[in-house]
């Protein structure tokens, strides 16, 4: 079944033992790797438990039909209910999935993480349609989310986020949350005994690791800045961030453009058309945005957005490298990056 919004941090919590299968999926991979080791802490008491938590990779299954279903069957040497991880799950594992949950005798809890996953997936129908399975999507966070996620990391420190810091937060740590946890760990451990955040903080602290983030891939790649962009996507690689976190962050700033453009179309100014977006441009990065609005006209950014688009699709659907397939489009966006008007 489908687990409603407000049911999951209960569930996470005390996951019901009638059910036998639980899907972690979607394009959030941090979040999804988070739930699961929750999932396995309540039930085993930890993550790392080699006698109940067993870790196994979907080829295995994949090659194996069998090795799912006999994991599943082992009983526990000391006691209690085994955790079943299974990682980068498909649709490749529904079939042995579906022999697990035809037979009653399997009380081991199976942690399934994939990817993003579509509606049309076998694994997903699978798990939507039984009562022994719930399916659990983990999107990525928007700046309301980073802004929640800011607050109680903050708060469950003893600090006091500010208002101006808090948004200013929510704009720079967006599209990527085990990112976003580092940054806010590393602020946390920045505050001292400082017990309230203010934006010179935030600023002090976040802006030097911001550097490698995805604000700084997307603004170099639509300055037409090449080599700024190629040493972007290099951090954000290091730093284990997904193709679609980069893809979607690129894309979420061409529209972006792309609004600002449409209102300078329909008589705006450019800054009316800057001051409509929402949320707003970051102040320190307001004159690169109008230097690239100035640049960009509505045709050349819908290319563009096509083009991030094609990419998102091919990086989930062709099996060549997803990583390769973005940089390359990012690369392409920069190279084609119109010249000052």
């Amino acid at each position: 079944m489908k687990l409603a919004a407000g049911r999951v941090a209960g569930f996470l919590a005390r996951p019901d033992p009638a059910i036998r299968a639980a899907l972690i999926y979607g394009p959030d991979a941090g979040l999804v790797r988070e739930f699961a080791e929750r999932l396995a802490t309540a039930v085993a008491g930890s993550p790392g438990d080699p006698f109940l938590v067993v870790q196994l990779a979907a080829a295995e299954v994949v090659k194996s039909a069998s090795r799912l279903w006999d994991e599943a069957a082992s009983l526990p040497m000391l006691g209690g209910r085994r955790v079943i991880r299974l990682r980068d799950a498909g649709d490749g594992v529904a079939a042995a999935l579906r022999t697990v949950l035809d037979e009653s005798s399997a009380d081991a809890l199976i942690v399934l993480e994939a990817g993003d996953l579509p509606a049309r997936s076998t694994l997903r129908k699978l798990c939507e349609g039984s009562a022994q399975a719930v399916t659990i999507p983990c999107y990525l966070p928007d700046a309301k989310g980073i802004a929640a996620l800011a607050r109680e990391m903050l708060g469950a420190a003893g600090l006091t986020l500010a208002a101006d810091a808090e948004r200013y937060l929510a704009e720079r740590l967006t599209a990527d949350r085990q990112l976003a946890r580092r940054e806010l760990e590393k602020l946390i451990a920045f505050a001292g005994e400082e017990r309230t955040v203010d934006l010179d903080a935030a600023v002090a602290c976040i802006g030097d690791g911001a550097e490698q983030s995805l604000d700084d891939l997307v603004f170099a790649m639509a300055d037409g800045d090449l080599a700024g962009t190629e040493v972007a996507l290099t951090r954000l690689a290091a730093a284990s961030t997904s193709f679609v976190g980069i893809v979607r962050a690129a894309q979420r700033h061409v529209i972006r453009l792309h609004q600002a453009a449409v209102a300078m179309e329909a008589g705006a100014s450019v800054e009316e058309s800057m001051a409509r977006l929402r949320p707003p441009v970051f102040f320190k990065q307001q004159a690169s945005f109008r230097r690239q609005l100035m640049r960009w006209r509505r045709p050349a950014l819908e290319r563009a957005l096509a083009r991030l688009l094609d990419a998102e699709l091919a990086g989930k659907s062709t099996g060549h490298p997803a990583d390769l397939i973005v940089a390359a489009a990012a690369m392409t966006m920069a190279a084609v990056c119109p010249s000052d008007p």
